[in-house]
């Protein structure tokens, strides 16, 4: 038996179990992957696939337990690395964060120029896509962190952890009609097309919801998945813009106006940190997280290891309330660290 074999094994399984794939992500061949897999069940003397031909079609009952067995031993193998780098360089190295769109530009910049204040030689890399991609990146073992909305929770094999909460609100151009009035509704709103986010993204279900509530149907006249782009779009007069509460606190908004009372059309969205569950954190990757929630402690990040759940906040503080994650007047900040991000197409 060896890591090798063991990390064949864990990408099946996070492949759909086709070799093909496994291969080629590993930089070897799909006969040298099957080879080892048999390998490796010949000498655990069960079999962990299910096999039709060739093709492997579904793990056996033994194969569950042996997958999630593999899937420990592969993170405490991880986790002795990081021990050994804890100790021998404790203030250097190299973060990845899975993020999405709006937690890299509205979120993080505050943040991460105060920790690469604390850090300077740790570089850090922002990996950008869906929450269903952050979670891909964070359970491959691409990403040491994931920021983004409530979607990443519930995912098996991840840990996480609340943030802050916030809303979203409704814009349009200052010359707006709906600028006018000081009591809107959501009805008023639904007189005009709706520029939004893409269903998989910053709490759209949060949107959607509202709406089928009160029995309106809105015309989604364009989606997008960055909040820059749906503020160019009604800017152009294209519709009325609904956009997460930080994208206008955080971003130059001299040219849209808020709907008046339009945070409280939807309901609250919240902001998740997600780590692999199991995994040894970092010293300087703890204290990202205590950036990002300051109600987290040091005993609650290291009980997290051994336990599925956390306790959480009563109250959990909001976006607005936040002074530490706003950017204020001035011009946005300028990182530092070597960052890097890979938006989707």
């Amino acid at each position: 038996m060896n890591f090798q074999q063991l990390r064949y094994i864990r990408a099946a399984v996070q492949n759909d179990l086709n070799l093909t794939k496994v291969a080629d992500g590993l930089f070897t061949s799909q006969s040298g992957v099957s080879k080892q897999i048999k390998e490796l069940e010949a000498e655990l003397g069960i079999e962990i696939f299910v096999r039709r031909g060739k093709r492997l079609v579904g793990l056996t009952e033994a194969g569950h337990s042996a997958a999630e067995v593999i899937d420990r031993l592969l993170q405490e193998a991880e986790n002795l690395k990081r021990l050994s780098q804890q100790f021998v360089q404790a203030d250097k190295g190299r973060l990845t964060i899975a993020t999405t769109h709006n937690q890299a530009n509205y979120v993080l910049p505050q943040v991460l120029v105060r920790f690469s204040r604390e850090f300077p030689d740790v570089e850090v890399e922002l990996r950008q896509g869906s929450p269903s991609a952050v979670v891909d990146m964070l359970l491959r073992g691409e990403a040491d962190i994931g920021v983004a909305t409530e979607a990443v929770d519930g995912e098996l094999g991840l840990q996480t952890f609340p943030c802050f909460t916030w809303e979203h609100v409704a814009i349009v151009p200052h010359e707006h009609p709906l600028a006018r009035v000081k009591a809107p509704t959501l009805a008023d709103l639904v007189r005009y097309p709706i520029v939004t986010y893409t269903p998989e993204f910053t709490g759209r279900s949060n949107i959607d919801a509202a709406f089928a509530s009160a029995g309106l149907q809105p015309d989604f006249h364009l989606s997008a998945v960055d909040a820059d782009v749906i503020k160019t779009y009604v800017k152009l007069g294209m519709g009325v813009g609904i956009v997460a509460q930080m994208a206008i606190e955080n971003g130059p908004d001299d040219a849209f106006a808020t709907v008046a009372g339009s945070n409280k059309f939807f309901k609250a969205s919240s902001t998740k940190i997600a780590i692999p569950h199991g995994a040894l954190l970092r010293n300087y990757t703890g204290r990202l997280i205590e950036l990002l929630a300051p109600h987290l402690d040091a005993r609650t990040l290291k009980d997290s290891r051994r336990h599925t759940t956390v306790h959480q906040p009563d109250i959990l503080r909001s976006f607005v309330d936040r002074h530490d994650l706003r950017f204020g007047a001035g011009p946005r900040p300028i990182l530092k660290s070597a960052i890097s991000g890979a938006n989707p197409a």
